[in-house]
Formats: structure tokens, sequence, C-alpha cells
């Protein structure tokens, strides 16, 4: 495996997290709290391995950026993507912690609230992280 191969090891986890928050969604629906602990539990295992493969492929690029070769109105589209997937991102870690704290805690109706907001953001995030990488290395690849 190389640095090369991040991007597309990534995009994978990142599918994998998207599959495991709809079925531990799914299971709380369904009243099973063991099973979507365990699902979410997943989600962030795999999210978890995303960030470590994110940042270990922008530490060992050493400042190499990729370019989005696109043009026209795909471009704003991307950027937009990009923008809202890298905020996002950033703002859902603390989201995704404090959720986690709460469940462990037992604290499930604080829980359920702010879980409201983490899951739509989370999963977003998830599904955009795909994309982006879909855009950069298989749409519109570098020539």
């Amino acid at each position: 495996m190389t640095l090369s191969d991040l991007p597309f090891i990534n995009a994978c986890l990142n599918g994998a997290t998207t599959v495991l928050l709809i079925c531990g969604y799914i299971q709380i629906k369904r009243g099973r709290q063991q099973a979507h602990g365990m699902f979410m539990s997943a989600a962030f295992i795999t999210s978890t391995l995303f960030l470590v493969g994110y940042l270990a492929h922008k530490i060992g690029m050493k400042g190499i950026h990729t370019t989005f070769p696109g043009q026209g109105w795909i471009r704003p589209v991307y950027f937009t993507l990009l923008l809202t997937h890298s905020v996002l991102a950033v703002v859902n870690l603390p989201l995704i912690l404090r959720t986690i704290y709460l469940a462990i805690r037992g604290r499930y109706e604080e829980h359920k609230r702010l879980a409201r907001w983490t899951f739509p953001v989370w999963m977003y995030v998830s599904v955009t992280g795909v994309l982006v990488y879909l855009f950069l290395y298989r749409w519109f690849p570098a020539a």
C-alpha cells in the first residue's frame, strides 16, 4: 500500500460509515438499543480510521495539493460541496464525541436530543466525503 491508495481507502471508510449510520438509525427506530449502540460504535471506528488515513495522506504528501481539474458549471458545485463538507466535518467531531459521551453516561434524553443534530450532519459528512473522492479521483481525474 502506498500514499496514493489512501484516498480510495478513505472513501470506502466513509461509505462504510454511511451504511453503519443507517443501520444504527434503523435499529434505534425498532427499539433495539444494544444493536444501535454496536452499529454507532462501528461507525465511530470507521470514521476514526478515516481521519487517521486522511491525516496520514495529507502529512505524507508534504504540501502537495490535489487540485480539482473540472471546468465550467461543475467547479462551483464541487467547491460548494467541499466547503460544506469541510466545515461540517469540523463541527461534527465535537457533536459526535458529546453524543457518545451522553450515551455512555446513560443520559439518554440528552443523547437523543443531540443525536437529532449529530446524525444528519454525520450522514452528510460521510456521503459528501465519498462524493469529494469521486469528483477528484474518478469523475474528473487530473490529466
